[in-house]
């Protein structure tokens, strides 16, 4: 795959000076950008088609495809993009947080490590709402988002709600196969439960169910109802660029 064709993907010139070496300010465009361009989706779990960890084949959709994914697809891509920009990044494993106050299964979803002048980060292009741009990993920092750490378990907390769980042990694309599996697989899983594709807008978020169009703007929700699946497709293609063949 081409670092250029992956740019333009996410609407950044490759003639940029953000994509010249591996800054904090750079690293924040990158993933901010990311979220605005590449939805967070799984419409393959829901038209049968196997989504497999091969990272030639998650950056052909991604990019050639110019589609979405789940975490191991777009945050497997990212640390790919940002490796080959000469960022220091590590795919890290995590546990996301259920209604009832337990955390999910291991390799649950996979975030990202980014290390910038000795500065560990934490980045996430592939959770569906979430941060806009990176955390830094210190439990001594306050924010919307924020970091606690209790010995090696880092968790993530959106105010005063948990989002994931994760050590800092580093981990390979093949690691999370067999809970790729089973998300797209299970009938516990949240992603075999119903379909979605959402993505950051500035300002705020776009939802696309298959009942209703849900935008986020200036703290302000709107939702339209999607009458057939006629409806839901050209609301797929005019606001997340998806066209389905099937």
């Amino acid at each position: 795959m081409d670092v250029r064709a992956y740019l333009s993907r996410i609407q950044v010139d490759p003639e940029s000076k953000i994509v010249t070496e591996p800054t904090l300010e750079a690293l924040r465009e990158l993933h901010q950008q990311h979220l605005y361009a590449v939805p967070f989706e799984n419409l393959d779990i829901h038209f049968g088609v196997p989504i497999v960890l091969d990272l030639d084949r998650i950056l052909g959709k991604v990019v050639s495809g110019r589609r979405g994914g789940f975490c191991y697809e777009l945050n497997g891509a990212f640390a790919w993009l940002l490796s080959e920009l000469g960022y220091d990044v590590t795919m890290l494993s995590a546990e996301v947080a259920r209604a009832n106050g337990g955390y999910g299964i291991p390799f649950d979803h996979m975030t990202l490590r980014v290390d910038i002048d000795g500065t560990p980060w934490l980045a996430d292009v592939g959770f569906g709402d979430n941060f806009l741009h990176p955390v830094p990993i210190d439990d001594q920092l306050a924010g919307e988002y924020r970091l606690t750490s209790d010995g090696e378990i880092w968790t993530l907390a959106h105010g005063d709600v948990a989002k994931y769980r994760f050590t800092l042990t580093p981990r390979r694309l093949e690691d999370y196969v067999a809970a790729c599996h089973y998300q797209q697989t299970s009938e516990e899983s949240t992603f075999t439960q119903r379909v979605v594709t959402t993505r950051a807008t500035p300002g705020g978020r776009i939802t696309l169910t298959r009942e209703r169009l849900i935008r986020y703007r200036a703290g302000e929700k709107t939702e339209t109802p999607i009458d057939d699946d006629c409806e839901w497709r050209r609301a797929l293609e005019k606001h997340f660029g998806i066209h389905l063949e099937n």
